[in-house]
């Protein structure tokens, strides 16, 4: 009998699907049905499902998907609704922020509010998934420790595209959508204030930033390799 391994094995078992730990009282059930696929079960795992969603994983899916289609429609209409030119220009399409002779004004859909909207939406759609995150690792006994460092990545996205805005008091010093245009902005800043590279704060940053990268990864392969020996089941 071939040993089993978690990467790139040849034998995979698979035995009746686990429907997770017990949820704890009150929670909605776990949706969809369990299912194997075994390209996932090369690297780790190979049953996706069931997936408990909840009230919050749900408005967060909503507020999210209301945001992309605002930057994407934004981003069609900028070349006359067609299809082909925005998957040629994407990289240079943007929904920019509202004009500073606004400033913290509400101001016309067309000129800033789309932007300001979309920001609202995707604003609201990750901190209701944080949420989701802190309270799913608090019922099932889990640590925070994941809910905290995506909680830094939210921090670094609320400094750039409000607390920086409002502090200067102007909507149009916020981050642009798109992806080339907020590099463009990024530049324009480095420009303004100094050069980034120079910055030690910023050189901190960036240390943390692919430092933390480096633990997750450390952490999510460490999971892979005592998933052979149930690992990851360790909270049951």
């Amino acid at each position: 009998m071939a040993e089993y391994q978690n990467l790139f094995t040849t034998v995979q078992p698979i035995g009746p699907a686990s429907a997770g730990v017990p949820l704890p009282a009150g929670d909605s059930e776990r949706i969809g049905p369990a299912f194997f696929v075994h390209l996932a079960g090369r690297l780790g795992n190979a049953q996706i499902g069931p997936v408990y969603l909840g009230w919050l994983g749900l408005a967060s899916l909503i507020c999210g998907t209301l945001a992309f289609n605002i930057i994407g429609f934004n981003m069609l209409a900028q070349v006359d609704w067609n299809p082909l030119q925005m998957i040629r220009q994407l990289f240079w399409l943007a929904l920019d922020p509202p004009p500073p002779s606004y400033g913290l004004s509400i101001p016309p859909l067309n000129d800033g509010g789309w932007w300001l909207f979309a920001g609202f939406m995707l604003t609201l759609s990750l901190i209701l998934w944080w949420t989701r995150m802190y309270r799913r690792a608090r019922q099932l006994g889990l640590g925070t420790h994941v809910a905290w460092a995506f909680a830094a990545a939210i921090w670094l996205y609320l400094v750039c595209g409000f607390f920086r805005p409002v502090l200067m008091g102007s909507w149009g010093e916020a981050v642009p959508f798109g992806i080339f245009p907020h590099l463009d902005w990024t530049a324009a800043i480095s420009l303004r204030y100094g050069n980034l590279f120079y910055n030690p704060f910023h050189a901190l940053s960036i240390v943390f930033l692919y430092g933390s990268v480096l633990l997750f990864a450390m952490h999510g392969a460490t999971i892979l390799a005592v998933g052979r020996y149930g690992g990851e089941r360790e909270i049951e």
